[in-house]
This record gives structure tokens, C-alpha cells and sequence, in this order.
């Protein structure tokens, strides 16, 4: 990410375009419109204007934007690339399902394989599938990301992926840990989620 003073409400758009332009990409566009990509992200194309004009001039009047060049401008932007390693821990009912979506909508890449404690009772995974005793050996070469499906042994595991360069973990494990301050943690709560959606939508009613 440059040091620009960008607003968060533009930081939080970015992800949205490159996400658009890569399937426009992957459809055979090469230039568009701030008008047609509005229709692709529902956000209006004044404001697509605007956010595009933080990071430089991008198209030209009457021509539109190079949808090659606003995909490697993004991609820059938010320090993404199609190629990114992601590995999966816990390879169960949750992680299992978390691989019919893999490479994830062709944004940032793919998991490349899973890590279990009994890798030996399960099949049928679409990736490679190894023990937690192999990850050191089994790690894939750049992997700074991983997405974390399990339900005990929680902190000691993730002290072994930040011991063997993860710097991001998505987290579905609902458990407290530690982690340093150079390593981002997102955790993903469902439950949380749809009782926010309920209260908000009885308080909507209720208005």
C-alpha cells in the first residue's frame, strides 16, 4: 500500500473493483467505462471516479480504463497477487466446504493444500493433504497466509504457522490466541454475524 492519505471508505472500495476487473478480465474486456464498471459494483461512477483520481490518472476521456492496467494498479494498491499460496489447517467438515470455493473467485489465488492431525481419515480433498508434523517440511515456498479450521491445540498451532513465516491467518476457530503484532488475524464469526443481521433488521422493521 503507498503512503497516500486515502479515506477507509476508498480502501474498503479497492477490493471490490479488483475483484470485478479480474472477471471482466477473465470475460475478455479489455476497457471500460467508470459508467459500466458502476453496473458491475453497484457504486456510483462519480465515486469511481473519484477513488480511481487518488491513485494517479488511470483512463482517459471519451476512452475509459485499461482493464490490464487497473488490475495490476490494484493489485500494487492492496499488495495482491493472483498467485498468493494460502494453506488450510483443519481439514474437516468446515475446511472441506471452504475448498468448494477455492481459488476464490480468481481475486488473490488459491489453497494449494491442508494440514490435519489425522490426515490419514480423510480423502477425497481437492488439494494435497499432510500432518501437522510435516508443515515445516510441507510448507509451500512464499505461503504467508493461512486459514485456520480447527478446534483444540489452537495457540500451539498457530505458533508453529507464525514459526514457519504466516503473517495473515483467517480464523473460523471462535478461541482466543496470541499472536505477535506483525501478524494479521481475522477471525470469522458466523454466529455473531447473523445475530448483528437479526437485531438489525427487527430494528429496521420496528422503524
Amino acid at each position: 500500500m503507498t503512503g497516500r492519505n486515502v479515506p477507509k471508505a476508498t480502501l474498503r472500495r479497492y477490493p471490490i473493483y479488483l475483484k470485478a476487473l479480474r472477471k471482466l478480465k477473465n470475460q475478455g474486456v479489455n476497457k471500460i467505462m467508470s459508467k459500466e464498471l458502476s453496473e458491475q459494483v453497484a457504486i456510483k461512477p462519480t465515486t469511481i471516479r473519484r477513488d480511481f483520481s487518488l491513485i494517479g490518472q488511470l483512463g482517459k476521456q471519451g476512452y475509459g480504463y485499461d482493464v490490464e492496467k487497473l488490475i495490476e494498479v490494484f493489485s500494487n494498491e492492496l499488495g495482491m497477487s493472483f498467485d498468493e499460496k494460502i494453506i488450510l489447517v483443519g481439514a474437516g467438515n468446515l475446511g472441506k466446504a471452504l475448498l468448494n470455493y477455492n481459488k476464490w473467485s480468481y481475486v488473490v489465488g488459491e489453497i494449494v493444500c491442508a494440514f490435519d492431525k489425522y490426515p490419514e481419515d480423510i480423502s477425497n480433498l481437492s488439494v494435497p493433504i499432510y500432518s501437522m508434523d510435516e508443515l515445516k517440511d510441507k510448507m509451500p515456498e512464499g505461503c504467508r497466509i493461512a486459514i485456520l479450521c480447527i478446534s483444540t491445540d489452537i495457540q500451539n498451532t498457530v505458533n508453529l504457522l507464525i514459526n514457519n513465516g504466516i503473517k495473515g491467518i483467517v480464523d473460523f476457530t471462535h478461541e482466543h490466541f496470541l499472536t505477535p503484532s506483525n501478524v494479521n488475524v481475522r477471525s470469522v464469526d458466523v454466529v455473531a454475524t447473523v445475530q448483528e443481521l437479526v437485531f438489525e433488521t427487527n430494528y429496521l422493521n420496528e422503524g
